[in-house]
């Protein structure tokens, strides 16, 4: 998959999350970064369509990031536009007990994507290499064992025909402390808290360090990472639908074609019955040439 993009990371590229801006690397107003969202938002619809209705290829979505990095609001800003049927998401937390007797990858599996459909993983199964490595549940050897199986499981999707973007929402602690103030600030956010959101801010090197290593071994061309500064929503939002435009543009998708052709039927001119009897000798004649 070629997607020319400043935020992919190559294969086996070193990363250094401190290196790279939380911040956006181009001037936007409001207004302008809601023009081009919308703009993306009616081509993401158009494209789904014709996904949907081609039944060739899914296409899944991974988002990764830290407590507040603005997963939801991705799926809510980049997403609302298009055909709820043709769309899962799904969210991974720890295992379940049942989950936890499986192999890793037995819950994510379930729920990938069929032909036709997108699916968007809000946290995926990087949080089963990531979680316990940072806690230090996890050998480093496994951690490794891991990450090939992941590779070897992406690189088995996408041959049978699923395109994998995904991306890690960069924000800077800062922010991530600001975030976290205004939900506790503002009652109709306090909801959302957790008291992880707050144990996990003192592993925030080792996160980044989990992380690096992670983008670094699981990046290839036919599942590609993305590291997209994410201290401004608005840049987010932008960054993110373009590649995902660009991305759905490259399948070269059609729809299929007619189970007959309907040319020359005029329905205010017959009768339903009469218009139905034409449309079955059509589809009969149609399924005979075929």
């Amino acid at each position: 998959m070629k997607l020319k993009s400043p935020h992919r990371v190559h294969p086996h590229a070193r990363v250094k999350l401190s290196k790279i801006p939380t911040s956006p690397s181009v001037p936007l107003t409001d207004k302008q970064a809601d023009a081009l969202v919308k703009k993306h938002r009616e081509q993401l619809a158009a494209l789904q369509e014709v996904l949907f209705a081609s039944q060739s290829r899914a296409v899944l979505i991974v988002l990764q990031g830290m407590d507040t990095a603005g997963k939801d609001g991705t799926i809510r800003h980049i997403f609302s536009g298009i055909n709820p049927q043709g769309c899962d998401v799904s969210s991974f937390k720890p295992p379940t007990p049942l989950e936890a007797k499986h192999d890793f990858l037995w819950r994510c599996q379930k729920r990938l994507p069929a032909r036709g459909m997108i699916g968007i993983f809000n946290r995926s199964h990087y949080e089963d290499v990531l979680l316990p490595r940072v806690h230090g549940n996890l050998t480093e050897k496994t951690a490794r064992l891991r990450m090939k199986e992941i590779n070897a499981w992406e690189r088995a999707l996408a041959d049978n025909g699923t395109l994998i973007l995904k991306f890690y929402l960069h924000i800077s602690r800062a922010e991530q402390t600001a975030r976290l103030q205004s939900r506790i600030d503002t009652p109709d956010k306090r909801w959302k808290l957790a008291p992880a959101d707050f144990a996990e801010r003192a592993f925030w090197p080792k996160y980044m360090e989990a992380y690096e290593d992670l983008l670094r071994h699981t990046s290839h061309k036919h599942a590609p990472w993305f590291v997209i500064p994410s201290d401004a929503k608005w840049f987010r939002n932008v960054a993110i639908s373009a590649i995902l435009v660009e991305a759905l543009k490259s399948l070269n998708l059609k729809y299929p074609p007619p189970s007959f052709n309907p040319k020359g039927l005029n329905l205010s001119k017959e009768d339903a019955k009469a218009a139905a009897k034409k449309v079955a000798a059509l589809a009969g004649a149609a399924k005979s040439a075929g």
